[in-house]
């Protein structure tokens, strides 16, 4: 695989043709990113032909777009500073990722109603039974921290937790929900939409998508929405260990399927990590990814 690099001003996430006019986004402003692929491109940086693939397994066969932060220039990026199973380049804003304490602080039934002070926060949102709380509970080392439940839409709060003393971990309702209240799916977009477009705090979003299955339109529609909104996310692909049903397109196969979806609505594609809240696969990843977002945010 061929590293191709390509010098561009900014970070930025660009929803439709038709929403395409908006200001950069508020804390990646300063992000580059680089594209790799399996062929040269006049006009663009390139290694040498012997250069190993940037992704280690099992992201290698994803054509995608290095996300690469403030402090390294793109020339420089080598193979050992691509987190495994992603496209982020580590940069010098990672710094201390682990975690060694949490506490759930509140549930909050709106936006309004959250914690008030000015500490950063992620929050983790996807589809019904994504697996968001399992990799809750998988980042946190902690069963049961977030509830874990086979039927659909149990979380439909905003569930504060306070990691550290100092950043929140943010615990949203998942939506495309069939089995909560009517009234529960009829509010979740206005919901969940006031808390992103109104917490100043907040660094990024995780939109969870299930790669043990193809994309679904409703995960496309919710990444477009975040983009045309000007939100900071990372797509984090869950259930990478599985296929479903034991046949089926593999988990990279969908990673690759999903990005090349979005390309077509994004100009320049967001950081995204491939994981696994069973085998453990891409905890420390995200975590390490995590904390240079949030370092760069609180500087």
């Amino acid at each position: 695989m061929i590293l191709r690099c390509c010098r561009l001003p900014a970070f930025s996430l660009v929803p439709p043709p038709a929403a395409r006019d908006f200001c950069p986004l508020k804390h990646y402003l300063k992000f580059s990113v680089g594209r790799f692929s399996s062929s040269g491109s006049q006009g663009h940086v390139s290694a040498s032909k012997a250069a190993k693939p940037l992704v280690s397994d099992p992201a290698r066969s994803v054509r995608t777009v290095l996300f690469v932060p403030p402090g390294v220039e793109l020339e420089e990026v080598r193979e050992d500073m691509v987190l495994p199973g992603s496209n982020i380049v580590v940069g010098p804003y990672a710094g201390h990722s682990q975690i060694k304490e949490v506490q759930f602080v509140k549930s909050s039934p709106r936006a309004k109603d959250c914690p008030k002070d000015d500490k950063p926060e992620f929050a983790i949102v996807g589809r019904s039974n994504v697996g968001k709380s399992s990799l809750i509970n998988s980042l946190v080392r902690k069963k049961e921290l977030a509830l874990t439940s086979k039927k659909p839409g149990k979380t439909q709060l905003i569930n504060h937790f306070l990691v550290n003393k100092s950043w929140y971990l943010v615990d949203l309702p998942g939506y495309g929900f069939a089995k909560a209240p009517d009234a529960a799916i009829m509010d979740w977009s206005a919901f969940t939409k006031g808390y992103f477009l109104n917490r100043e705090t907040l660094v990024a979003v995780l939109l969870l998508i299930d790669a043990s299955v193809p994309p679904q339109k409703i995960d496309l529609d919710c990444a477009n929405w975040l983009g045309r909104n000007n939100i900071p996310l990372t797509f984090v692909f869950t259930k990478c260990d599985k296929v479903k049903g034991g046949k089926g397109t593999r988990p990279d196969e969908n990673v690759r399927n999903f990005q090349e979806l979005i390309d077509k609505n994004y100009r320049q594609q967001p950081p995204w990590i491939m994981t696994s809240s069973v085998t453990g696969f891409g905890r420390d990843e995200l975590l390490l990814h995590m904390s240079q977002l949030r370092n760069f945010w609180d500087q």
